[in-house]
């Protein structure tokens, strides 16, 4: 497995691209010899991927012949631009990056979930917070501006507690950053809040350096919004329905796995993890994050447009947004 490479495209802060074999045309279904690209991000919402990589699944549900290689994505921005450029063909990524970039004209479909779940809001020690009435004036992080992560976190702020953020005349100050400093950032004291994706929450709590603030089933959307989605692009379902369908499938394996092979699965995501970041997250680590995600395929898409009505609340989005045809359920049923 290739080490991450160092900052090429996209500022990743440490967090970055490990490309292997991006930018190959996706293979026809009867195609021998052609190369398909599955995107996925180094988070415990998105083992499905660790796990298709893992045990090969993809491979055994795609047409004899056809390369799969595996791309890691520091955001979902990095993401989304990949899918729609064609270097990538498929994978996970948050709703909310899928729903803002499908808004904007993005020629994508939801084909599935990844998992549900995973979101928690952990204050640092020694910041005065001892419940979310008292982030007035404080610092919070999220891994983008409009991120999953930060509408759960935001929509939670103001609909309960009235508070938002400077971006929209608030009280709080927004700054973003990848998940896996968020520990070191409340070392050193530079953030007082983080909306946080498993299981980096769950280091900040083994390392002491902070304490949940808001578990998973009270943050907005907590255990019903996917917490990752399978996407690819309009043109691949329109053009080449039997191959989508053979990387549906493969992901539908690795989710059943994850559901009948618990701890298996988890011995791959500390694998994954660890050469994806060169962070070696412990067995209690994962036990705990595992706790607060449901692994499923199936999805919601009333859920998708609550979540982006929400997103459209706070500003993320210029218009009310219209998610009627960005869900495909029809390969999963």
């Amino acid at each position: 497995m290739k080490k991450f490479l160092s900052i090429i495209a996209i500022a990743v802060l440490g967090l970055v691209l490990a490309a292997c074999g991006g930018g190959n045309e996706a293979s026809g279904s009867g195609d021998k010899g052609k190369e398909i690209t599955i995107g996925y991000f180094p988070n415990i919402n998105h083992v499905a991927g660790m796990v298709a990589e893992e045990k090969k699944l993809h491979s055994e549900t795609l047409p004899d012949g056809t390369t799969v290689n595996y791309q890691y994505f520091p955001d979902g921005s990095a993401f989304m631009t990949a899918l729609e450029t064609g270097d990538i063909q498929g994978g996970l990524v948050g709703p909310g990056p899928a729903m803002n970039h499908f808004t904007s004209g993005a020629e994508i479909h939801v084909v599935a979930a990844g998992s549900t779940g995973g979101t928690v809001i952990m204050a640092r020690k020694g910041a005065g917070i001892e419940t979310p009435e008292d982030l007035k004036g404080k610092t919070f992080i999220s891994p983008r501006v409009g991120c999953t992560h930060d509408v759960q976190f935001e929509t939670m702020m103001k609909e309960e507690y009235g508070i938002t953020s400077s971006r929209i005349g608030g009280e709080m100050k927004h700054v973003t950053g990848k998940p896996a400093t968020y520990h070191s950032m409340f070392v050193t004291g530079n953030v007082d809040v983080a909306t946080v994706p498993e299981p980096w929450a769950s280091v900040i709590e083994a390392e002491g350096s902070g304490e949940v603030l808001v578990d998973t089933p009270d943050v907005a959307y907590g255990e019903t919004l996917p917490a990752a989605v399978f996407v690819t692009s309009q043109d691949l379902v329109k053009n080449d329905p039997e191959l989508v369908q053979s990387i549906v499938d493969g992901h539908k394996k690795a989710t059943e796995f994850i559901q009948n092979n618990p701890d298996e699965a988890k011995k791959i995501a500390i694998k994954k993890i660890k050469e994806i970041t060169d962070q070696k997250l412990s067995a209690d680590v994962i036990d705990n994050a595992w706790e607060r995600i449901n692994f499923t395929y199936e999805v919601n898409g009333d859920v998708l447009q609550d979540f982006a009505n929400s997103s459209h609340d706070l500003k993320f989005l210029k218009e009310k947004p219209d998610l009627e045809g960005l869900v495909d359920t029809s390969f999963i049923k």
